[in-house]
């Protein structure tokens, strides 16, 4: 009788283990968020997701940040994300099928940033448009480059960029570096940017503005960590967060 009832507890014991093991992968997947995030919020959302992991013990939270148009692609199709928050709503309306619970929580202007000894004299718009001036623009599809466009128009400026970036923060990057005169970025770039740039403000009058929506996506394994992160994004820490950064209440 010990014998085989021995033999008994060593079979449930085989079949236990794999099952404990599984609720442990269970448990670790489902404490993982994934955001796909516009560029330009790189260092709120950075910090804002150091936070949220301190206000929910065992959740680690991943960025993938880029250019909207990129992110809402590979959203489309089926990547593994939990959230997506884009630079602008007809980023959003791309994917309008494959998210939910879509809430506005920021805006944002342009601003012009130059090299911190402004090698190209840069001090208002309409110098953009001066002969010799190196200029750089996001790509025509991305949110910073479309409202940078809307910026020219509306300023009857005619220019021919040198280069045209993937992102936001490349652009920065150009400009920090001293391989433009000049850029065209969004206010809160100039000042997470710090030091390493000036700001050449650009007038309400002809300004441009984006709304920057969150939204869950419907494939998420995390769905109510997802609207977690949301609402956190939309509370008062986060919209701290996001006025510190530069960012415009929605």
């Amino acid at each position: 009788m010990k014998s085989r009832s021995l033999a008994v507890l060593t079979a449930a014991a085989v079949v236990l283990v794999p099952a404990l093991a599984g609720c442990g992968r269970s448990h670790d997947s489902d404490s993982k968020l994934t955001v796909f995030a516009a560029a330009s919020l790189t260092e709120p959302f950075t910090a804002l997701g150091k936070a949220f992991e301190k206000a929910h013990p065992g959740t680690t939270v991943v960025f993938s940040f880029g250019a909207s148009s990129d992110l809402a692609t590979q959203v489309s199709q089926g990547a593994p994300a939990d959230v997506f928050a884009t630079a602008s709503t007809a980023t959003m309306d791309q994917v309008a099928g494959d998210v939910a619970d879509r809430q506005d929580f920021a805006k944002n202007t342009m601003e012009i940033a130059v090299p911190t000894k402004n090698p190209g004299h840069v001090t208002s718009l309409q110098d953009l448009a001066k002969p010799g001036v190196k200029v750089a623009v996001c790509q025509a599809q991305v949110p910073c480059g479309t409202v940078a466009a809307a910026v020219f128009a509306k300023a009857k400026l005619h220019l021919t960029p040198v280069t045209e970036e993937a992102d936001v923060k490349s652009v920065l990057t150009k400009v920090s570096l001293g391989e433009v005169d000049a850029g065209v970025v969004y206010v809160s770039d100039v000042k997470t940017a710090g030091s390493s740039v000036t700001g050449v403000p650009i007038p309400d009058a002809v300004n441009a503005v984006t709304t920057y929506p969150i939204a869950t996506v419907k494939d998420s394994k995390n769905a109510k960590l997802a609207k977690d992160f949301e609402e956190f994004v939309l509370g008062a820490d986060g919209q701290r967060a996001l006025a510190a950064a530069g960012f415009a209440q929605p």
